[in-house]
């Protein structure tokens, strides 16, 4: 399968991977025959892309590092955890939470679980939902991504269940932020900036009051907005003063946000957002940590369609462990036509060719 614009989409296309509705119920099933009102309906609802299944993209597997079960649970629990805040008196916040939170931690172990039985990369289907909270799927995509940085940074296990759990806790906060603030489309005025801003000290004093979190679990909410040369907030403090699991959290929690629609734009794929983040290295973000996302994400998932260096287009058809932007390509196109039989080029043993620009535009029919 294949991942194409809906821009594109035509009627007699079959999708190749089941989307998701709000509720995480299946909204279209993979093996479907799109017709003009499905498309019709998947624009209306901002999808961008989907999958699809073609001759040209036969075998080539798509499937997501954690099984849409977990996803569910987790996302389920978080949803718990946040709104309970909301609803709560402060008097019995902190118990309530505790209890919350211990379920997190169950979920967070079944999370590492199934990262751990997986060995490549860490592929996430952004394209395969859609949400009504932005917030909820945040926070678990962003607890993959920081768990797929602290695996390459061979952090112990202990260090990667604070930093799992800080991941999936870290915009806490903003349940204590208006709504209407955290969802206006319009720029944000100098007053809203500066409420949104206090989502990560509303997040801390939360966390750092709960008995079975840990101080640097909640230093995760505190800080992972801060960044090196002290651009960040809530208190622009410098690199030295960073703690590590913060500089993973920033890395994704940016990454994710680019890679996803929000009220005020449209999400990037996954190499322009990386470009992002590379363009902060050493400014921004820390470059060890940039490095290891790179090492256990995959930049050009499968079935992406890229234009290499040479001219030739093709589809991503599988990852190269530890080295994402070199995967391997099956050329579909050359010279301008579209090749009669396929072949493969591995971008790993292939130096002197690189992957330009991506193209979820391209018709192979």
């Amino acid at each position: 399968m294949r991942l194409i614009s809906t821009k594109v989409l035509r009627a007699g296309m079959v999708l190749g991977h089941t989307i998701y509705n709000v509720n995480d119920k299946p909204l279209l099933q993979a093996g479907v025959t799109l017709s003009e009102p499905m498309i019709s309906r998947l624009r209306f609802l901002k999808v961008q892309y989907v999958y699809i299944s073609d001759e040209k993209s036969k075998g080539i597997e798509v499937k997501e590092s954690v099984p849409v079960h977990v996803r569910q649970e987790s996302i389920r629990e978080m949803k718990d955890a946040f709104s309970s805040i909301r609803t709560s008196k402060q008097k019995n916040m902190a118990a309530m939470l505790e209890s919350k939170t211990e379920k997190i931690q169950h979920v967070l172990k079944g999370i590492m679980s199934e990262m751990d039985a997986n060995q490549d990369l860490l592929m996430i289907l952004s394209d395969a939902y859609i949400y009504d909270s932005y917030i909820f799927h945040h926070s678990y995509n962003v607890t993959l991504y920081t768990l797929a940085i602290g695996k390459e940074l061979r952090l112990p296990v202990k260090q990667l269940e604070q930093l799992g759990l800080g991941a999936m806790l870290h915009d806490i906060g903003k349940t204590m932020v208006d709504e209407s603030v955290l969802m206006k489309e319009g720029p944000l005025t100098e007053e809203e900036f500066e409420e949104i801003k206090m989502h990560t000290v509303h997040g801390f004093e939360v966390l750092k009051n709960l008995h079975n979190v840990s101080l640097l679990t909640a230093h995760c909410a505190f800080q992972h907005h801060e960044r090196l040369n002290g651009s960040g907030y809530p208190r622009g403090i410098f690199v030295e003063d960073i703690h590590l699991y913060a500089k993973i959290l920033a890395v994704a929690d940016v990454f994710d946000a680019c890679t996803s629609n929000r009220v005020y734009r449209d999400k990037m794929l996954p190499a322009d957002a990386l470009e992002i983040i590379l363009a902060g290295s050493g400014t921004l973000f820390d470059p060890t940590v940039i490095k290891a996302f790179q090492m256990g994400v995959a930049i050009y998932p499968n079935g992406l369609t890229v234009q290499l260096s040479d001219g030739r287009k093709g589809i991503v058809a599988r990852q190269n462990k530890g080295v994402s932007t070199r995967p391997v390509i099956r050329v579909v196109e050359e010279s301008g036509k579209i090749v009669r039989a396929t072949y493969e080029v591995d971008l790993s043993a292939h130096l002197d060719v690189t992957i330009a620009e991506t193209d979820i535009s391209f018709i192979t029919e």
